[in-house]
Order: structure tokens, then C-alpha cells, then sequence
């Protein structure tokens, strides 16, 4: 499942050692629009309770990937490889990745730097699945002085995956980048995603 995108407050800086260091985080009890509604369907707003995504975060066999676009054909970083890291708090879930170098020359990579930079990639997604256990969803009616949309607040979620991408539903924070150097050479070629989640 696609979750929520959110604006990520992200920051990506060069290191001594050629490596580029990305910082973010998604933020907990903020409301995505994930259905306008309209023509007889109410409005859909999705969030994350505080540290919804904590047991993925904190099992050290289950692997977490830092993606592009949702496609696993697409790496960035991961849990298992040590070059991506999480502290989660009530507020946010923040994570820190290390683009290595050997990840940095490939076309993907080389294609989010140059995104990035031009300002077209400011949001995370994640990639997750909600668990059939009592308690790790629920839904409610928006306080009707906000609207009458169905709020799902999600308490406990698998995270499989964050990803990078173009459309921010939420805009609470701000992105930022800071001391990028890369190639900005286009490559071609189409990638597919190997799966991915839908709401």
C-alpha cells in the first residue's frame, strides 16, 4: 500500500568521503486527502498515530529500503545495509541515508540528484501494510466543524519501504538542500516497478 505523500522537510548534503547524506521525516497525527469525494462518495483523510510505524523501525531482521518512485528496481539506501537510519519519536519519524558513491553513479540515482535539485522532489510515501490484528486501524467521523470527511488513523503498520517522490500532500515543513554536487548527465531508459501498494 501507498501511504500519504508527505512535504519532508528534506536535506541532502555532500561528505568528505564522496557519499551524499539525506535527512527527513513524516510526521505523525498530520491528515492526508486521500479522496476528495464528490458525486455521492464522502470525503477519504488518512494518519499515522505516534510511532505507528515502530516495530519495523526497531526489528533488526526486517529490512526497510530508501526508494525512488516506489520501485524496488530503484534503491537509494536500506536498514539492512547500514546506510539507512531512524529515530522515532511521538512526532515524526525521522531517518538519515547514506547515497554511496557506487549508488550515486547509477541512472536512477543520478536522475532523483537532478530532480531534486530543480525542486521537483520535496515528499515522502511510504510503502506499508496495515496488519490484521485487532486495534491497528481505526475509522471515525471528522469533527463536523472541519468537514464530513471518515478519518482512518492508522496505529500499527509494516513498513516496507520510504520513497522519494514528486507530489506532497502535506505542507507543514519546508524542504531543503544544502552543498549538492553530482553529474546532472540524462539517462534513458525505462524502469518498472516489482510491486507496489495502493490505499
Amino acid at each position: 500500500m501507498n501511504g500519504p505523500v508527505f512535504d519532508a522537510g528534506l536535506e541532502l548534503r555532500a561528505t568528505g568521503d564522496g557519499s551524499r547524506r539525506l535527512k527527513g521525516r513524516f510526521p505523525y497525527k498530520k491528515r492526508a486527502v486521500l479522496d476528495a469525494g464528490g458525486k455521492g462518495r464522502r470525503p477519504r483523510k488518512e494518519q499515522f498515530a505516534p510511532k505507528a510505524f515502530n516495530y519495523a523501525v526497531n526489528d533488526p531482521e526486517r529490512d526497510i529500503h530508501l526508494l525512488v518512485g516506489h520501485s524496488f528496481d530503484r534503491p537509494l539506501a536500506s536498514k539492512k545495509a547500514g546506510t539507512l537510519s531512524f529515530q522515532d519519536t511521538a512526532e515524526a519519524l525521522t531517518f538519515e541515508a547514506i547515497i554511496v558513491p557506487d549508488i550515486q553513479r547509477t541512472s536512477w540515482a543520478q536522475d532523483f540528484l537532478a530532480a531534486y535539485a530543480a525542486g521537483l522532489i520535496s515528499g515522502i510515501s511510504p510503502g506499508f501494510r496495515v496488519p490484521d490484528m485487532a486495534g491497528a486501524e481505526e475509522t471515525e467521523e471528522e469533527d463536523p466543524s472541519e468537514g464530513e470527511a471518515l478519518i482512518r488513523t492508522i496505529f500499527e503498520a509494516l513498513l516496507f519501504e520510504l520513497s522519494m517522490v514528486t507530489r506532497p500532500a502535506y505542507h507543514e515543513t519546508e524542504a531543503d538542500l544544502r552543498s549538492l554536487q553530482f553529474d546532472p548527465v540524462a539517462r534513458n531508459g525505462i524502469i518498472h516497478p516489482l510491486r507496489r501498494w495502493r490505499a
